[in-house]
């Protein structure tokens, strides 16, 4: 059980299955899953709303980072992620998933409406993805050096491919170096944006908050200009220069360092590449990996040419990842389903 009460999202048990229950009854209950998917800033830019037997997911285009993410590109990735681990849970309770992507041309807020199967027992591999939900977290602590076995890295890219994106391993000193100082230049751009240091810090809170949202100070790194500075230094000052620093090393010395990407942009290939994320992020915590994210040359619009480039293949990059093990880290909080649940209709 989790102590702090903004985290008892994440006590979900799968004896309170209703298994005797209506299809809406059964999709309710999967939304406990799909509620601890990864999103940028911990935003949960989420909606549901259960039709009968369906389940439709909504972009809540009121949480949008306006200065990260303008084009709401990250915040329909974070759904996507969401809808992955929804599917992942109905493959476990027994059932194949009918999913379609953004299924009413007219309504762009409409993402994806999805619906229980036909009843079918999960494989190995669906079963790993769903153990490592509750275990999955962005860790921003650093990792040992310990290298990620080959054949995990080819079962991240099938992970990837699955879902219809590509994941680029940056292996090589060079590569390393040129996407560490582009996370580095990056930094440095977007800290001197003031108004970019005012959306980060709208998203920070302090341990004893009470949102249950954003990044709490303990989900910092210890040696983290943001673990260390409150949100009226990062408002009034510019710190870019020691994050860029600090991030260059984390980049460069990460034992994964990885670009997930997409062959098209816009809103289908952002929710491919949601769902490849949380697919690969999952995969990656069965085999007791970690996972942080080092997007600054993709949210900064001068770099994103310049890390596809880097990757060598065609394509857009939508995410810097850095992959690795390390020590075990606490959920940060989230909002229950009831918040996220429009009205049935």
């Amino acid at each position: 059980m989790q102590t702090n009460p903004n985290c008892s999202a994440w006590d979900v048990t799968e004896a309170e299955y209703p298994r005797l229950g209506t299809a809406a009854d059964k999709l309710r209950f999967l939304l406990r899953y799909a509620v601890l998917a990864p999103s940028n800033h911990n935003t949960q830019p989420w909606m549901f709303q259960v039709r009968g037997n369906d389940v439709e997911l909504y972009a809540n285009r009121a949480r949008s980072l306006r200065i990260t993410d303008p084009d709401d590109r990250q915040l329909l990735i974070s759904c996507g992620c969401a809808l992955l681990h929804l599917r992942v849970a109905i493959w476990h309770f027994g059932h194949l998933d009918r999913t379609h992507l953004l299924p009413t041309p007219g309504d762009p807020d409409l993402l994806a409406r999805v619906s229980m199967g036909d009843e079918d027992s999960p494989t190995a591999q669906q079963e790993a993805l769903f153990a490592a939900i509750p275990r999955r977290r962005t860790n921003r602590q650093l990792f040992r050096d310990d290298s990620l076995p080959d054949q995990l890295q080819r079962e991240l890219v099938k992970a990837a491919e699955r879902e219809g994106a590509w994941l680029h391993f940056v292996n090589g000193r060079e590569q390393r170096n040129t996407l560490a100082d582009l996370v580095a230049e990056g930094d440095r751009q977007q800290w001197a944006n003031q108004r970019f240091r005012l959306e980060l810090a709208a998203w920070l809170h302090p341990n004893n908050s009470q949102a249950r949202d954003g990044i709490p100070n303990s989900a910092q790194n210890d040696g983290d200009l943001l673990s260390v500075a409150g949100p009226i230094v990062i408002r009034t000052f510019d710190l870019g220069e020691g994050q860029a620093a600090k991030n260059r090393d984390i980049a460069a010395y990460s034992p994964g360092l990885v670009v997930l990407g997409t062959e098209a942009d816009g809103p289908t290939a952002w929710l491919s590449a949601g769902q490849a994320l949380a697919r690969m992020l999952l995969r990656a915590r069965a085999d007791e990996v970690w996972a942080s994210f080092l997007n600054q040359p993709i949210e900064t619009l001068s770099l994103r040419p310049k890390v596809a480039e880097l990757c060598g293949r065609g394509g857009c990059p939508q995410l810097v990842l850095r992959l690795g093990y390390g020590p075990n880290v606490n959920p940060t909080p989230r909002r229950t389903v009831e918040e996220v649940l429009l009205p049935a209709v």
